[in-house]
């Protein structure tokens, strides 16, 4: 067999694991964010509320509504990353499918800690609610923690451009750790700093990648 009918051979082999590696990670994001919705339902159906007028009930369904948005946000920030990173990877080993494969399991847990911020966090601190808050920002600091590793395996081992920026993921777990300990203190502000992480890192993640796309260039 010539070597370059070889080499071909190898690459179109890598780039098909890569397309099954995207493929099933963006099933399961998907999956995960249509969860989302399923937590929010009319106001009007349950009993405490039929009395009341449907637009009532809504603002009385606040929390589940903060609780969707910033979910929502937190999961596309990490697809559109996860979607970024696969551009630049050309071949996937076990360790990075292992590691894949947890991140999208915490991804898909979002859903389940989404319902109990829907179901006991309010203005008012409560024992249940700081569980909430705890159980959901705890999560999204393991969410983050396993990005920066994920990020740091890949630039490590040279499949994805690593260069100074790379490493800026490697803080990520910090301010969600900060949220986690807010938690304790105040549940709905814990929520508002989870937000504004993934808002800033909706901007930052541009910038990093348009600096790993000048270093690959």
């Amino acid at each position: 067999m010539p070597f370059r009918r070889i080499i071909w051979i190898s690459v179109l082999k890598d780039q098909r694991e890569t397309a099954r590696t995207e493929a099933f990670s963006d099933g399961v994001i998907a999956f995960a964010i249509t969860l989302l919705v399923l937590n929010l339902k009319d106001p009007l159906l349950d009993p405490a509320l039929s009395q009341k007028s449907l637009f009532q009930g809504l603002l009385g369904q606040w929390p589940a509504f903060f609780a969707f948005v910033t979910s929502f946000a937190t999961i596309l920030i990490m697809w559109v990353n996860h979607h970024n990173m696969f551009t630049y990877i050309k071949r996937v080993n076990t360790t990075l499918l292992f590691l894949n494969g947890l991140l999208l399991f915490f991804i898909v847990l979002t859903a389940f800690t989404t319902l109990l911020i829907a179901n006991h966090v309010g203005l008012k601190q409560s024992s249940d609610g700081t569980t909430a808050a705890a159980f959901y920002s705890g999560n999204a600091m393991i969410l983050g923690t396993v990005w920066s590793t994920i990020s740091y395996y890949c630039a490590k081992t040279g499949l994805v451009p690593a260069g100074p920026g790379g490493y800026r993921f490697l803080v990520g777990p910090l301010p969600y750790a900060i949220a986690f300990s807010l938690s304790f203190l105040n549940a709905f502000l814990s929520l508002v700093v989870v937000l504004v992480i993934a808002g800033f890192w909706t901007l930052a993640s541009r910038g990093f990648w348009r600096t790993a796309l000048a270093q690959a260039t």
